[in-house]
């Protein structure tokens, strides 16, 4: 069977070798890459711009997106027929392509947060190691414990204000750094649709951008998710330990800084948004506007195959309702869940029409294609172009976040 074959239906005159080869997982791929750079930069915004309202969230979007990294590989991995020769493109960068490319700025993207992150919990390390060392009767897993944290010291045991100081400097300096990276990280994506020039929904100088401004959306959209997330974990385990451990702050006190930090965050989620809607309609307005040879059946595709899954799920759902939702003031922890869960869903369907419904259409501009996606798979092809391939990207990034959580807890009280 011709890959794509399984899930491909046609309509009118389609040419024989037409399928559609893009699936999920290709949806998923600019998905996860955005939610990395759009972290990221919800994360600069405190240790470059001194923004005072964003520390009780820096440090956690930091680690989460290090945490989405790995995975901004694995829906390729999944899409490709030989993954086994992935790797040539971590081994062999160079700029001749796009993809090509993306060797070189994964690398330099993983070691910046990468070290980013050991100069802003390298203090937790060295104290964790202090503590440690200092029990007489160590167990076997504090023995663990002891060795891990030590190799991650990498030696440097200086906690001194003037070391402290040093690392702040470095933080700085590499989350500055870091910005464009995450930005063109997430921005060649759109590059790579961007230059297709065989296909006219995608050719358009705007959709870098387009797809920067909507990662930083989908980036802050989901830490605010998951903050809300872990603070209300938090809360239940703060009821519970409350007479055993009376050092440990209240569930009140809990809720205040939840909705403090929910509601700073919010505003600048409100500001990307409408960078984001901004460029979206504006490039819907001028191929209206040109109206090229191929707009003809861009119009058909766009105002009526898929008018629902882009102005009433995308625009509507996903722009229009969650940005009031955030603009009403008196914001509740329970808007900001439906609101950012509404982002969320405007940002997937914005690289769902974008990936799927620029296959919709013929090359000869005569025929439909319309992809069904495989709910329950029947073989691997199908588990990994289907809904549980996707399911299985998204679970992966929170099993990760919860095990850095162990090594370099988010809501420790760092110098």
């Amino acid at each position: 069977m011709v890959h794509g074959e399984a899930w491909t239906l046609k309509e009118f005159f389609v040419y024989p070798n037409e399928y559609i080869y893009w699936t999920i997982q290709i949806v998923m791929y600019p998905f996860m890459t955005g939610l990395v750079a759009g972290a990221f930069v919800l994360s600069s915004l405190y240790h470059v711009f001194g923004v005072k309202e964003l520390k009780g969230i820096a440090r956690f979007s930091l680690v989460f997106s290090f945490a989405l990294l790995p995975v901004a590989m694995l829906p390729l991995m999944l899409h490709l027929q030989q993954p086994q020769r992935g790797i040539e493109v971590m081994m062999t960068p160079h700029f001749t392509s796009a993809i090509a490319a993306f060797g070189i700025v994964f690398s330099t993207y993983g070691m910046i947060v990468a070290s980013e992150l050991w100069f802003v919990y390298r203090v937790h390390f060295v104290e964790t190691v202090l503590e440690l060392k200092a029990l007489r009767d160590r167990t076997v897993f504090q023995q663990l414990q002891l060795l891990l944290f030590s190799a991650l010291t990498l030696g440097a045991m200086d906690i001194s204000h003037e070391a402290i100081e040093a690392d702040e400097r470095a933080v700085k300096k590499l989350a500055a750094a870091g910005i464009p990276v995450a930005c063109f990280l997430h921005g060649y994506a759109g590059f790579i649709f961007g230059s297709v020039k065989a296909n006219a929904l995608w050719m358009t100088p705007l959709m870098p951008v387009i797809f920067i401004c909507s990662a930083v959306v989908s980036g802050i959209a989901l830490c605010i998710l998951t903050y809300i997330v872990t603070m209300e974990i938090r809360k239940l385990l703060a009821n519970w330990k409350a007479q055993k451990y009376p050092e440990l702050p209240t569930a009140q006190e809990l809720k205040s800084a939840e909705t403090h930090v929910v509601t700073m965050t919010s505003k600048y989620l409100l500001m990307f948004m409408v960078a984001a809607i901004t460029l979206e309609l504006l490039d819907l307005i001028f191929r209206g506007y040109t109206a090229v040879k191929s707009w003809d059946i861009l119009r058909s595709v766009i105002y009526e195959r898929d008018f629902v899954n882009i102005f009433v799920i995308q625009y509507g759902m996903g722009n229009l309702l969650p940005f009031f939702m955030f603009l009403v003031p008196g914001l509740t922890i329970r808007r900001a869940v439906i609101g950012s869960a509404l982002v969320l869903l405007g940002v997937f369907m914005m690289r769902w029409n974008v990936v799927i419904g620029g296959q919709a259409f013929s090359s000869s501009l005569s025929g439909f294609m319309h992809y069904h996606m495989p709910i329950w798979p029947d073989d691997l092809e199908t588990y990994k172009e289907g809904l549980m391939g996707a399911l299985t990207v998204a679970v992966v990034p929170f099993c990760i976040f919860w095990v850095l959580n162990k090594v370099m807890p988010v809501f420790k009280e760092t110098h």
